[in-house]
């Protein structure tokens, strides 16, 4: 099969954004980039803002202090879109719960799960931890008790509590209506 004549586009690379977050994300200012990279804060300001284009050696030097690859700065993000009616079953434990996992399957980082409990419904018997460094429960709609070890506290639509992973706890609905909460679970170290 022949090969197709793709013309060439003018249209100009937004880099600077990119550039620009992983010097947030490495914490760095302007000026500590200028100096490690002997470019200007001038200069470096605008190619953050996409005001002009670095030179190839300039570019490399920029990606070489923010500890990127210049691959980096010209790939399509990666996303993953789960539609409610493909997202899968899962079941953690409990009674009268159906949960389904939101975010992409290969995703380790964070994991939300929506969970529908009815009335009724509860976690396990005994305490439980999961393997992640940090739990958020939202509950979207109800009435939701959640069970640490230490003490019990009821949630209603729209609280939101925050507690580490690996803190025993269970849960149950304790009203005559149906619950549903999300469950977002952060892997240790974020990675």
């Amino acid at each position: 099969m022949k090969a197709l004549p793709v013309e060439p586009s003018n249209a100009p690379v937004a880099i600077g954004v990119r550039i620009r977050s992983a010097r947030q994300a490495r914490r760095m200012t302007i000026g500590q980039v200028a100096e490690a990279t002997g470019l200007t804060k001038g200069f470096l300001s605008r190619v953050e803002r996409d005001l002009t284009s670095p030179s190839v050696a300039s570019l490399l030097t920029l990606c070489q202090v923010l500890s990127i690859s210049i691959g980096e700065l010209f790939s399509a993000p990666e996303t993953h879109v789960t539609r409610w009616d493909d997202a899968p079953k899962i079941h953690l434990g409990g009674e009268g719960i159906e949960e389904r996992l939101l975010t992409a399957r290969t995703e380790r980082r964070v994991q939300i799960v929506r969970s529908v409990i009815e009335p009724g419904g509860s976690g396990e018997a005994d305490l439980y931890s999961v393997d992640c460094d940090v739990e958020v429960l939202h509950v979207v709609q109800g009435t939701f008790e959640l069970i640490l070890g230490h003490e019990s506290m009821e949630l209603g639509t729209g609280d939101t509590v925050t507690f580490p992973g690996r803190e025993p706890h269970s849960w149950r609905n304790p009203s005559r209506e149906e619950t549903v909460v999300l469950w977002t679970l952060v892997s240790p170290g974020g990675s």
